[in-house]
């Protein structure tokens, strides 16, 4: 970024793009109780692709309120910068969304619904910080990683960025018509740029099997591809300037990156991981009509992969991706789980309000009632049979371990409550 020159022309270029950048200030939005970052030195950055219809963007959709998320994804990057995580979330994802500052003096309820509905809640005033902070509140409580930043990228800087590199080829095996992303593209290798790459990367419904899943695969590919040009191509300061125009005047971040220093300083970490140690993934999820026979529209994270996978991150630890999409093949769906809750607290109507709390996150339970005694440590027991569903439930339990018993229950998974389990914290 600094070889636009050092002179008086340089100086300007160098204001001229500083003062493009928005800056969403996140004090005092995200809480108190965050998760903990259990690596200092790694960094969790939440990147959302802006689906806002205000303006030049009018023309992809009406009947949607300003602040929308298209994209979501969060991009870790340890603290030894020797390789690098995008981990893409979902839109369809079916989570609990965080009771968010709405910025009018209110708070929203928590509710149930898909995960990109946060940033159009906590956004409802118009304010990008307070959509940002919805979205961070939420992705911090289902996942427990805790995020240090937050960029926002909007559709005609996404544009402007491709149009700069002279566009990105892209291969799709079959034509892609949809009317909704404005997209006529025939099969096979092509370069797209402007309105075509858009509607590339935003295509849904009318390519493959309609799901978010099969965008965000594209959208990674589209990416990885990006990036790779830029890092080629981006060796003149007037094609480096056209680029970095485009992407600041589209972008929003939290006020730590919000200048061209913090954010060169970011793109140097990166630059030096090589292609083959970024990895670009999505949660596992499967669809959530496997629980509720009645919801064709959503998908459910997967446990325990997502769990494991949101361990690793947390802590730091490279994910093998063909693990974990070897592990993800054969889904133990939550409402395969059954459970019986016993009341380990010794307070009235503890089992009753976890039994809910898992019941409303697709789990089946049985049965509640009273534990033999009081007791501090939440604990899980199962037969041998049931190794697996076992796995499921704790995975949604932080700091719980399940443990084989030969006298447990037959059939279900017998969960203690404990006074030490948090009813926020179940995932």
């Amino acid at each position: 970024m600094f070889v636009l020159g050092a002179g008086g022309v340089g100086a300007w270029m160098y204001q001229d793009l500083d003062d493009n950048i928005g800056s969403a200030d996140l004090d005092n939005k995200l809480g108190g109780n965050r998760p903990v970052n259990l690596s200092p030195g790694s960094k969790n950055i939440l990147v959302v692709g802006s689906d806002s219809r205000d303006g030049a963007n009018a023309g992809y959709g009406k009947g949607l309120t300003t602040m929308q998320s298209d994209t979501l994804m969060v991009v870790h990057i340890p603290a030894n910068r020797k390789w690098a995580t995008v981990v893409s979330f979902p839109r369809d994802s079916w989570v609990e969304i965080s009771e968010c500052d709405t910025g009018d003096g209110a708070t929203s309820t928590s509710q149930h619904s898909k995960i990109n509905a946060a940033f159009a809640v906590g956004g409802s005033n118009g304010e990008v910080a307070d959509a940002a902070a919805c979205s961070i509140r939420t992705i911090e409580a289902n996942t427990g990683l805790r995020i240090d930043h937050f960029m926002s990228v909007d559709f005609q800087g996404f544009k402007g960025m491709v149009n700069a590199l002279d566009g990105i080829e892209v291969c799709p095996e079959q034509a892609i018509h949809d009317e909704k992303a404005h997209l006529d593209l025939e099969a096979g290798c092509q370069t797209v740029r402007d309105e075509k790459a858009l509607g590339y990367v935003r295509a849904r419904y009318s390519v493959g099997d309609g799901s978010d899943l099969g965008r965000i695969g594209r959208q990674q590919e589209f990416m990885k591809a990006l990036a790779e040009k830029a890092q080629s191509k981006l060796t003149s300061p007037n094609a480096l300037y056209g680029f970095l125009e485009s992407a600041t005047k589209s972008l929003t971040t939290d006020a730590d990156l919000a200048g061209i220093k913090p954010l060169y300083g970011l793109a140097s970490e990166l630059k030096g991981i090589p292609n083959d140690r970024l990895t670009f993934l999505a949660v596992p999820n499967y669809p959530r009509e496997a629980d509720v026979a009645t919801d064709r529209a959503n998908v459910v994270w997967q446990y325990p992969q997502a769990a494991d996978l949101f361990t690793a991150l947390a802590k730091d630890r490279e994910v093998d991706k063909k693990k974990l999409t070897a592990d993800a093949k054969n889904p133990v769906y939550a409402s395969s789980v059954r459970i019986q809750v016993l009341n380990g607290t010794g307070v009235t109507g503890r089992a009753a309000a976890v039994a809910e709390r898992l019941r409303e996150d697709g789990l089946t339970v049985v049965g509640t009632g009273n534990a033999p005694e009081t007791t501090r440590t939440t604990t899980v027991t199962y037969p041998e049979e049931l190794r697996e569903q076992a796995e499921v439930l704790v995975s949604r339990l932080p700091g719980t371990e399940a443990t084989q018993d030969a006298s447990a229950a037959a059939g279900v998974v017998t969960l203690v409550v404990g006074t030490d389990l948090d009813l926020d914290a179940i995932r």
